[in-house]
Parts: structure tokens; sequence; C-alpha cells
């Protein structure tokens, strides 16, 4: 198997490059499991996103890694897009969006009433594992907006391709689209 190598901020991740069904292949990048990397990364991404009042992140790799974030600027809750409408969603919001580089077909994004009141009136903090397409970071962006909700920033730990010459997020290194 063939890797890429990454310097995120101080700590080396090697990715195992794989195959998408469209043909593309990447640099895959999972937190899953991986406690040292995620304790890091949050911690850098912590220092990018210290103004924000609240968090926001999509399920489920961006879920560890917000935790660690929040945890470390002292927020006791943060807000959760999930991907299928739970029961305790039904008063919530929904987006729809255009397909991400690894799900390949649309998708919609959720929140509940809790988390639409906790990002209302609020400087909203948007937090992933990877940026690429931008796709999901739109929905990201529009729960934000119908929340009532201001984008703040918009952190990752990793952009890829030509997310990278994005200007309006911030990340810990870059991965290309192979």
């Amino acid at each position: 198997m063939k890797y890429f190598t990454v310097d995120l901020h101080g700590y080396e991740a090697k990715l195992p490059i794989i195959p998408l069904p469209s043909g593309v292949n990447i640099a895959f990048f999972n937190l899953h499991g991986n406690v040292e990397m995620t304790e890091h990364c949050g911690k850098e991404l912590a220092k990018l996103v210290s103004d924000c009042d609240v968090l926001l992140t999509a399920e489920s790799k961006g879920l560890q890694l917000t935790h660690v974030i929040a945890r470390e600027l002292g927020h006791k809750y943060y807000a959760v897009a999930r991907k299928a409408k739970k029961l305790y969603m039904q008063d919530g919001i929904e987006v729809a969006i255009q397909s991400s580089i690894t799900t390949g077909r649309e998708q919609k994004m959720y929140v509940s009433r809790h988390d639409v009141e906790l990002m209302q009136g609020k400087k909203v903090g948007i937090i992933d594992d990877v940026v690429s397409s931008g796709n999901s970071l739109v929905g990201l962006e529009k729960l934000v907006e119908l929340s009532g909700g201001t984008v703040c920033k918009k952190a990752f730990v990793l952009a890829e391709g030509k997310a990278a010459e994005r200007e309006d997020i911030s990340y810990l290194g870059v991965i290309p689209l192979l």
C-alpha cells in the first residue's frame, strides 16, 4: 500500500492512498479511534477558533475532534449536524446538500431544536476533519444561517486539493487529490 505523509502542526500522519468509485485517489484521513492524533489536532484547532461562542460539526469524524476543541475552550455544549433525522429532532431544521467527495450522493443534514437555540444569535465555528469540494461546508453554513447564528470561523484538520486555495477557511495541513 502507498502512503502520503502530512505534518499537522507538529504531528506527522501517514495516510493510506485509496481509490474512490469516481476513479480519484485520496489520502485517507481517519480520526476514529486515534486518541493521540485527535487530541493534538483538537488542541491546535482550538487556537484557531477561540473567538467563537459555539461550535458546529457534522457526524461522524468531526464529533471527537469538536469534543476536544469544546473542552479546550471551556464550552459546555457544541452543535451536531446529523445525517439522519433522529426522534429527538422532529422540531429541528434540515438542509439538502450535494454529494461530498467521499459519499458520492445527495445528503441531508439535520440539527435539533436544542442545537438551533444553541447557535441562535451566536458566533459559530464550523469544525470538520477534511474540506475538499466544500459541499458539506455549504450545508453546515446553511444550518448556521437558518439557526440565526453567524459563521465566525471554518476550521479543518486538512484541506484537500483546491480547498487549500480558499481564503475563508483555516486548516492544519494540506493533502492532494491523486
